[in-house]
């Protein structure tokens, strides 16, 4: 009885199409897909939408210390003259002592220590780099605004940045 009612159910399906996905679905996807290959065709004949990272030579380095005290005041200080640079109070300073954060949980997975200078760097292309000399971290500081740019350009002073 049961393979007699399966088959009934079959004989009732002649004539009828099988569920499909709908057409709309179908063809709002293949839009979708056509869309995202033309956009990155068209970034990259145009250079519209893209961030590079040219290869370029250094037009000013600092070595940077930059040590966070319990309180989470943060200083920065010249790593070859040992010069204070600037200090940030807590909850201010914005993208320089947020940023570190991370350098500081690499560092801290790394076992390097807290004290190892980081490097700051001016491209001629225009970019800036920060560096971790102690884990090798290099992170390029333009995909995060011009502001945060200008932040740590501030730290170069008179070696390439705006002095303080």
């Amino acid at each position: 009885m049961g393979s007699a009612s399966h088959l009934g159910y079959w004989a009732d399906r002649k004539g009828k199409t099988p569920n499909r996905v709908p057409r709309a679905l179908f063809f709002g996807l293949v839009g979708l897909l056509a869309f995202t290959a033309g956009a990155i065709l068209f970034g990259k004949t145009t250079g519209l939408g893209l961030v590079k990272q040219q290869q370029a030579a250094p037009t000013a380095i600092r070595d940077l210390v930059i040590t966070r005290s319990t309180s989470d005041f943060v200083v920065v200080t010249d790593a070859t003259t040992g010069q204070e640079i600037a200090s940030y109070a807590p909850q201010s300073g914005g993208f320089v002592p947020g940023s570190l954060r991370a350098f500081e949980r690499m560092r801290q997975v790394a076992k390097v220590p807290f004290d190892t200078p980081y490097r700051l760097i001016k491209w001629d292309a225009g970019g800036i780099s920060l560096s971790d000399t102690g884990t090798g971290e290099r992170i390029y500081l333009d995909a995060f605004g011009r502001d945060n740019v200008a932040a740590f350009e501030a730290l170069l002073g008179p070696q390439g940045g705006e002095s303080q």
